[in-house]
């Protein structure tokens, strides 16, 4: 098979070019698996403490109870109690929260008056609003004591309600949390896969297309005793044989960096996505090496192919944060419908017919990619031929 071992030969030559998309496509996806592990990690809940100044103008055993409640969210700042100062901590956030109870609360407190606790916050801070729900709910359940049991002492009050908030629910979390984040790897790995994915096939394909079209070698092959259908079909074993191999390299590393992922329908299904897309990019890499006259043209086109269509297509940046008119744009290149596909698949729950055909409407669009790219690229090499 001496066309298919030239082929071969060809890319071989032409291996370290396409050898830096596939590194730095890798290099890529072990950052991404790494925010993947590190996030789904962080599925386990930890509170963070709020740090709070604590001011109180009497010290009485609901006061106390309050504060050590308080203890098990907040970590308790010492500040002096200047008005300039307290406001420079609000300000270089070495506290979110200031509370201030005044002298008299309890009292009041206990005879069911009006008495409030004083409070100095930052503007539309999320740990503020935890701490303003802890203090509510301790005097909550405190005030419930106090208006249905008449005469409770402070420390059995104080008591009653430490026993309450001793009591721990248990929570039990979702896996779907879990394969939530596992999804947006894949969706992420996939996505980028499109970028080096054409790179590789167009600087491969294209080399091995600009070899034979050269007008001497193609006058010599015609005259050797191989046929052409036999040269025809070692052409294009060899270049199915490299676009496998790009493919099977590719979508292999997936499962390297995470092997849970053989486990999951939506990753298989994007597999095939990644297969459909192959094909399709094989078909206009083949076009590209069919109109290509020499080496730095491939290069230049390799890179406008590839970056143009990721750009727009939601490859670097998601489709939802693209404007409408740029999605309309990219909706005439197969990049575009397997992006589309690709986030389909990572939201799906169960795989009937009915679900999937939105996300196998968008495959048959990218074979109709390749079928025109193919159409087109026959149609380039009869007119060639019939020059030579």
């Amino acid at each position: 098979m001496p066309v298919f071992k030239l082929c071969m030969k060809i890319i071989r030559k032409h291996l370290p070019s396409m050898m830096i998309y596939v590194v730095i496509f890798l290099g890529i996806a072990i950052l991404i698996t790494t925010a993947s592990t590190r996030s789904s990690s962080a599925g386990e809940f930890t509170q963070t403490k709020t740090n709070i100044a604590f001011f109180s103008g009497e010290n009485t055993p609901l006061v106390q109870g309050l504060k050590k409640e308080l203890s098990k969210t907040c970590n308790f700042v010492e500040l002096p109690d200047e008005t300039e100062k307290l406001q420079d901590a609000l300000f270089f956030r070495s506290v979110s929260y200031i509370i201030r109870i005044p002298k008299g609360f309890t009292e009041s407190f206990l005879n069911g008056g009006s008495a409030t606790i004083g409070k100095t916050i930052v503007p539309d801070s999320v740990s503020a609003r935890y701490t303003d729900l802890a203090v509510s709910q301790y005097l909550n359940i405190a005030r419930l004591y106090v208006k249905n049991l008449n005469g409770i002492s402070q420390e059995k009050l104080v008591n009653d309600v430490e026993n309450d908030f001793s009591t721990d629910t248990p929570v039990e979390l979702q896996a779907s949390a879990q394969t939530a984040s596992q999804n947006d790897f894949a969706v992420y790995y996939f996505n980028y896969l499109a970028y080096t994915l054409s790179a590789v096939l167009i600087l491969g394909i294209a080399a091995i297309m600009l070899v034979f079209n050269n007008l001497d070698l193609k006058r010599r092959n015609y005259c050797s005793p191989l046929s052409a259908g036999s040269m025809n079909v070692q052409f294009i074993l060899a270049n199915f044989v490299f676009a496998m191999a790009c493919w099977i390299i590719m979508v292999g590393a997936c499962f390297v960096l995470n092997p849970d992922a053989l486990s999951r329908p939506n990753t298989l299904w994007m597999v095939l996505n990644s297969l459909v897309l192959t094909l399709c990019l094989s078909g206009m890499s083949y076009l590209i090496g069919s109109l290509m006259k020499s080496r730095n043209a491939i290069s230049a086109v390799c890179n406008v192919v590839t970056l143009g269509p990721c750009f727009i297509s939601g490859v670097f940046v998601p489709q939802e944060f693209l404007n409408g008119t740029v999605l309309k744009i990219a909706s005439f290149t197969p990049t575009y419908w397997y992006v589309k596909a690709n986030n389909q698949i990572a939201d799906l729950t169960s795989f009937s017919y009915g679900v999937l055909s939105p996300t196998l409407f968008c495959m048959m669009v990218e074979l109709g990619f390749a079928a025109a790219f193919l159409a087109i690229a026959l149609a380039v090499g009869k007119n060639r031929k019939r020059e030579s």
